[in-house]
């Protein structure tokens, strides 16, 4: 059975998908419990080939015993392990810990929603452990199309907001193609290891020129990196609770993930790091969103309108992070590709569990918020502190990485952009510290012997504090044993290439 490990992860969440579909026709009951077995037991294989990865190396899959090039192959290495045990926790997280939002907001489209759910984070797992350059985009568009629908099933601005991701992501997902089109062209395989073998051969084709420069602008537009971030903001901010704590950690995340599988496995580091020259311009395009982002996030009046531009400097760290082209920038771009998903899953499961409560995530709303709801808010808080960087929480330690990068490169810019971006991020996360625990401003003594109003502690689901509080527990766990991710995972996911 283990060596089937690779096909089960994709293959038992596609089919309790149908599985879903079915129940919910039946009876919706049985819809949550058939999707917790399916990603669960996706969670459990990402888990043990991950541990096999580590003790034996890479291991290989060909679907329907074809090998390449007639065939599909599915690798795990160390770098894809790492993701699909991050992709698998993040969504059972998230699944368990928002189905009272599900079962209040959506009771008369349960079973829809988690077919849906569970058939976003199926092509997700495609995603992450193909080896096939165009079965990665039939997965990409998987992902794509239930997101846009999970997106657009919410109220009020939801629909309009998933049909401007949809104009963005089919165009990124379409200059993606375009370029894998181009390689096969010159190549005749779609099969990555095939093609790192051949391109070395062809790197001073335009073609190729062409089809990586194709293909990066894709996938940036799939990553929502500034400027063209334009979907993400009010498709995260309009979506329902439950659908942005998932696409929120992962979304970005994968595409990330994509972008430095494409960069190191594809065409080689040697191509896009030497031969291309185009790091430098990457890099400062990736300062610029880091700035724009935090700035953008001063001005917001939302909790996960805020947090959504949170999320596009978060992915200008990242991609600076991997195009600085040093070991130490790139596993902080790796390290943070974990860190990031597992701080963006504590705030939005926060916001999503505020919301549910306070009907509201307006910062106005937010007032008395830590009377209302204190645990919900002490989990905002460590998520905040882990976003701003402050040890032993995980998101120290992938700063650290990133920042002695930028220093190790001489680029200072790069450097500055993180420390302000930090900045900006204990600005904003205090402000709202501050209306939640502070306001209103009056005197509480006054206000029990007159007979004010007190705050009446009113928790969100004992389901949702429990995984919220686990998250937050998480980001400590991680910062704990970051050095243990680098030092056996991360450093065997990085060519020895590079130095």
């Amino acid at each position: 059975m283990s060596a089937h490990l690779p096909v089960l992860i994709v293959v038992v969440p596609l089919l309790s998908a149908f599985v879903i579909a079915l129940a919910g026709w039946i009876n919706a009951k049985y819809c949550l419990p058939a999707a917790i077995v399916g990603l669960g037991v996706s969670l459990y294989a990402s888990a043990r080939l991950l541990m096999r990865v580590i003790a034996s190396g890479p291991m290989d899959y060909f679907l329907g015993g074809w090998a390449p090039p007639v065939g599909i192959a599915y690798r795990v290495d160390h770098l894809n392990g790492l993701i699909l045990v991050v992709v698998a926790a993040v969504a059972l997280i998230n699944l368990i810990g928002t189905h009272k939002s599900v079962t209040t907001e959506y009771a008369d489209r349960i079973g829809p929603f988690y077919t849906l759910y569970v058939l976003f984070v199926t092509g997700l797992f495609g995603i992450v452990v193909t080896g096939d350059a165009f079965n990665l985009f039939v997965l990409l568009e998987i992902t794509s199309l239930t997101g846009y629908a999970m997106i657009g099933i919410g109220r009020k601005h939801a629909p309009l907001a998933s049909l401007n991701y949809i104009f963005m992501g089919t165009i990124g997902a379409s200059f993606y193609l375009l370029g894998i089109g181009y390689l096969y062209l010159v190549t005749g395989t779609l099969n990555m290891a095939d093609l790192a073998a051949i391109l070395p051969h062809l790197y001073d084709s335009k073609v190729v020129m062409a089809a990586f420069i194709i293909c990066m602008t894709g996938l940036f537009m799939k990553m929502a990196l500034f400027p063209l971030h334009a979907w993400l903001p009010n498709a995260y901010t309009f979506a329902p609770g439950p659908v942005s704590s998932l696409i929120a950690p992962l979304t970005t995340k994968v595409m990330i993930y994509v972008m430095v599988r494409i960069v190191l496995t594809v065409f080689t580091p040697d191509f896009a790091f030497d031969h291309l020259h185009l790091s430098h311009a990457v890099v400062w395009i990736a300062v610029i969103a880091i700035v724009m982002g935090s700035v953008m996030a001063l001005g917001q009046t939302s909790l996960k309108r805020m947090l959504s531009y949170i999320v596009i400097a978060e992915v200008g760290y990242m991609v600076g992070g991997f195009w600085l082209g040093n070991r130490m920038a790139m596993t902080g771009a790796i390290l943070h590709i974990v860190n990031d998903a597992a701080m963006t899953l504590c705030v939005f499961m926060a916001a999503a569990s505020i919301r549910f409560r306070l009907k509201s995530d307006s910062f106005e709303s937010l007032r008395g918020a830590f009377g209302k709801m204190p645990f919900t808010m002490g989990a905002l808080v460590v998520g905040g502190i882990s976003i701003i960087g402050v040890p032993p929480t995980c998101g120290f330690f992938s700063k650290w990485y990133l920042i002695s990068g930028g220093i190790a490169a001489g680029h200072w810019a790069f450097v500055s952009a993180l420390i302000f971006s930090s900045l900006v991020n204990a600005v904003l996360f205090f402000r709202i510290f501050e209306i939640s625990y502070f306001e209103p401003f009056t005197d509480h003594h006054a206000a029990h012997v007159h007979g004010g109003h007190v705050a009446v502690m009113r928790e969100a689901p004992a389901s949702m504090v429990a995984m919220l509080i686990l998250t937050a527990a998480g980001l400590v766990v991680l910062g704990i044993y970051s050095g243990d991710i680098v030092t056996k995972v991360i450093e065997f996911a990085i060519p020895a290439q590079i130095v």
